[in-house]
């Protein structure tokens, strides 16, 4: 691993490892429907996710009949490893695999562990999908890139973690979204929300009804794409209260992105932060600040102070 990969906030420049980010995110989406196509349905896709661990991502326990089993991504040593519950392991190498080879040799895995699973084959929230099976367009893998990709992860899950801690009301986990290839946690006022209008490239409608059936601000970390070509914190609120966009949120370096209806920060300005963690802990706070006080939620019952190590909530 690259010494920038083992820096608490590396650089993660975006035309190094544009390749390997496409075929990461393809990959992730293969082992996302994986577990959603095994897993009960859980309120706004929340089973579908993955999450950070100290040496990647994983689905955490999958069911499969009475045992489960679980696949990980290990950024560290480079391969995917599927565990089941009775003790049976099955893994790869990362490296030297299109999406095409990735997916074949995932199924060969599962069908030896005796796991049978089908899942839909084409590729969500993307332009111009290729089905997975045909896919031998995508099949760069730069470990040193990975291992940048995974510090910030860990970080990233970290800080949002500790954000997490200072809501009394209905969040979610921090976890991975394999469509849009970012990590979020979501804070909900309780209250319904107006019907999502959908509209997301290749992701059914009734999928966006479900996910923004209630009020939200959300935040996260995301590569980079389309609009915001560079790695970037956003935050964001559904519906969209007056006077959210023109709100003043921190750090300096954070704007509101009309083309993408959202906060943005770019990850850069978090890198070079004299205190990251603080820049970080500023862009989440405000935002969702901004959200509330503009959609005038029940911050006195909804909000407590931040949590710490080993000192229970004073009520």
């Amino acid at each position: 691993m690259s010494n920038n990969s083992q820096v608490r906030w590396p650089e993660l420049p975006t035309a190094a490892w544009r390749d390997t980010y496409a075929t990461l995110h393809l990959w992730t989406q293969i082992v996302g429907k994986i577990r959603l196509a095994k897993s009960p349905w859980l309120n706004h896709s929340w089973h579908v996710a993955l999450y950070v661990t100290p040496r990647g991502l994983t689905t955490s326990p999958v069911p499969d009949g009475a045992r489960t089993f679980q696949i990980d991504f290990d950024f560290i040593d480079h391969t995917l490893r599927i565990s089941t519950s009775d003790g049976s392991l099955e893994q790869f190498a990362l490296a030297g695999h299109s999406v095409a080879g990735f997916y074949a040799a995932t199924m060969a895995a599962l069908a030896e562990l005796g796991i049978a699973v089908a899942i839909d084959e084409m590729p969500n929230e993307l332009p111009d999908p290729i089905k997975f099976s045909g896919d031998t367009v995508h099949a760069a893998y730069d470990p040193d890139a990975v291992g940048c990709f995974l510090q910030i992860l860990v970080n990233c899950d970290r800080i949002f973690k500790q954000f997490r801690t200072g809501f009394l009301g209905k969040a979610s986990p921090v976890h991975f979204f394999w469509g849009s290839f970012d990590l979020a946690v979501t804070r909900f006022s309780g209250r319904r929300a107006p019907r999502h209008p959908g509209g997301v490239p290749h992701l059914p409608d009734a999928v966006a009804h479900e996910a923004y059936s209630h009020e939200v601000s959300s935040a996260g970390f995301w590569p980079g794409g389309g609009a915001i070509d560079y790695p970037a914190f956003y935050s964001y609120s559904y519906p969209e209260p007056p006077g959210f966009r023109a709100a003043k949120v921190q750090p300096d370096a954070a704007f509101f992105s009309e083309a993408l209806s959202e906060f943005i920060l770019p990850y850069d300005a978090v890198q070079t932060a004299a205190d990251p963690d603080k820049a970080l802990l500023d862009f989440l706070h405000s935002t969702y600040e901004a959200a509330a006080i503009a959609a005038n939620w029940d911050r006195d019952a909804l909000e407590c102070d931040s949590g710490q190590p080993g000192v229970v909530r004073q009520v």
